[in-house]
């Protein structure tokens, strides 16, 4: 597995906002050495650009040869503008990784020369923290040692999870990418029902985030299937299991209905992207 020090040259980073920013953090926190990073934004936050100038990283250069690395951070509906700009930046030996939702890699392929070698992914906002997961695909042009490369630089954020088949990345980003929503809308959800079953609007709050966030780690540190984890907390004819007998419904429960936002998710995934 490659490490940031494998990388053969500049590391361009196109767009630098919260995502962008969190990735280039990442990097340098993981030994990229900031003389070998760049960073093409017209107006990063206040907090990123000040990072870029406190870590020494060149921002809008005015010169420098092709960079080993472009990865495209900027939001999918400045793509085009800003990949027609950007692209003559690039070598016929320049690996494109883009974190762009919606942007093919049909669509990147369309800015570039004939078999440069390029990299969809899609990151959630978790790797904003360093906990984020991402879902990657490489076009037919990818070398083994560019493949580690990018998930070198992806892993800065948090883990990834490589597949073969692009149209795999609609349903990534219908599980993964829209996911934190779904938990944020749990937690948001939770409290409520907490505030109308009688208790202040503060502590359900409070005990909302609080479980959820509990929960989330306990998965993370045991690694214990979900399904278990639920059984090890529900008794038989408990409280848990009276609540989850409202959840589970086969026809009006969680499970049915996350089934069918993921599925609403991913279709409008595939239309976003053409």
């Amino acid at each position: 597995m490659a490490t940031l020090s494998d990388i053969p040259g500049r590391v361009l980073l196109v767009g630098a906002g919260k995502m962008g920013g969190a990735m280039l953090e990442g990097w340098l926190d993981l030994g990229l050495d900031p003389a070998l990073a760049a960073v093409i934004d017209p107006g990063p936050p206040p907090e990123v650009a000040a990072m870029i100038e406190a870590r020494g990283v060149a921002l809008n250069p005015l010169n420098g040869g092709p960079p080993a690395v472009m990865l495209l951070a900027v939001k999918p509906q400045v793509a085009a503008d800003v990949l027609a700009r950007v692209a003559p930046l690039a070598d016929a030996g320049t690996l494109i990784v883009s974190v762009m939702a919606g942007r093919t890699l049909g669509f990147l392929e369309s800015f570039f020369p004939l078999g440069t070698a390029m990299v969809r992914s899609i990151p959630n906002t978790p790797a904003a923290i360093g906990r984020g997961v991402t879902v990657a695909v490489p076009n037919g042009a990818v070398t083994p040692d560019q493949m580690n490369i990018a998930d070198a630089l992806l892993r800065a954020t948090g883990g990834v999870e490589w597949v073969g088949d692009e149209a795999l990345i609609d349903v990534a980003t219908a599980v993964s990418g829209s996911g934190p929503a779904y938990v944020f809308l749990l937690a948001e959800a939770l409290a409520a029902a907490g505030v109308e079953a009688g208790l202040p609007a503060d502590m359900a709050d409070r005990l909302a985030r609080a479980t959820v966030a509990g929960a989330g780690e306990l998965m993370l540190r045991t690694g214990i299937d979900p399904a278990q984890l639920r059984r090890n907390v529900t008794s038989p004819n408990g409280t848990t299991a009276a609540a989850l007998a409202v959840l589970m419904d086969e026809d009006r429960g969680f499970g049915p209905l996350l089934t069918e936002a993921v599925a609403a998710a991913a279709r409008r995934s595939r239309e976003l992207a053409g």
